[in-house]
């Protein structure tokens, strides 16, 4: 199964049926999503491959006394219900299903049950092993708006995105998609999800590390390659003996250890010095080869 689907299907186990207004905003959530078909005869269709998805959705109907009929469609299963039958949720406007204005003022715990309806209704989430991915997608923009809306009230930023006949509300930021999967109630989702995030976090650092040291030593290859060669210069030129002591020191022990970082090759000197002595020691070895 994706990673949606163990979402979906935890959510599906979870028994809080017992509020019946919890259980009413829960339904309402899914009505408004992309799911869901107005049809002939006055008709409401709700259609999805989940097994869990249809289950739930049917269990809200049934714990409100809403009548309604499940049937098989090619892979999907499908719900119908008569508009009539939801008339008393206040969600019908010009034939189209949209919340009143009452969720303003609802009490946080519904604004959840809306969330959680919404995406089980056409929420998605990709493997987080691959990418940070949520999406709900809609059949209006009102309700696009509405539920981006209720987000922001819980803290939760997302993004909108409408192409052409696709109206979504998006998140891909790792921290946000857990954020939402606790709202809606998927605990066991938010400590897979946590597990996967600091496996890629870790993973993450480890390669930026490793990156940073493979840039270091060829920054530290390349600056020894070009301080032998300005020293090879000096000594084919015969000007190597005119070099100070301490100079010369350096360089010879440049020659010995070419893979030597600056601060171990300050240990070795008889007299030890710090990165920045010899650095400046070989920069004038460099500045005498380059005159």
């Amino acid at each position: 199964m994706s990673f949606s689907s163990d979402v979906k299907q935890e959510l599906n186990k979870n028994s809080n049926l017992v509020d019946k207004k919890q259980v009413k905003y829960e339904l309402i959530g899914y009505l408004i999503s992309g799911n869901i078909e107005i049809g002939e005869k006055n008709s409401i269709k709700f259609s999805t491959e989940s097994d869990y998805n249809i289950n739930r959705f049917s269990k809200l109907l049934a714990n409100l006394d809403i009548n309604h009929n499940i049937e098989i469609v090619g892979k999907n299963f499908v719900i119908t219900l008569k508009i009539k039958d939801v008339k008393g949720l206040g969600i019908l406007k010009e034939n189209k299903i949209y919340p009143n204005q009452e969720i303003n003022n609802l009490k946080e715990e519904y604004l959840k049950a809306i969330i959680r309806g919404v995406f089980m209704g056409s929420g998605s989430i990709n493997d987080p092993n691959k990418k940070y991915h949520l999406e709900i997608v809609f059949k209006t923009e009102e309700n696009l708006n509405i539920v981006i809306d209720i987000l922001k009230k819980l803290d939760i930023n997302t993004k909108k995105m409408i192409i052409e006949n696709k109206k979504s509300l998006y998140i891909k930021e790792g921290e946000e998609i857990s954020k939402f999967l606790a709202l809606i109630g998927a605990a066991k989702a938010v400590m897979d999800f946590e597990e996967i995030r600091i496996r890629k976090e870790m993973r993450g650092k480890v390669n930026r590390i490793v990156n940073c040291e493979t840039a270091n030593l060829n920054k530290t290859i390349n600056a020894s390659i070009e301080q032998i060669a300005a020293i090879r210069k000096l000594k084919e030129n015969g000007k190597f003996n005119n070099l100070s002591d301490n100079l010369k020191e350096i360089a010879n022990l440049r020659l010995e250890n070419p893979d030597m970082s600056l601060i171990d090759l300050g240990k070795k000197l008889n007299k030890p010095l710090g990165k920045s002595g010899v650095n400046y020691r070989l920069k004038k070895i460099m500045e005498i080869a380059n005159e």
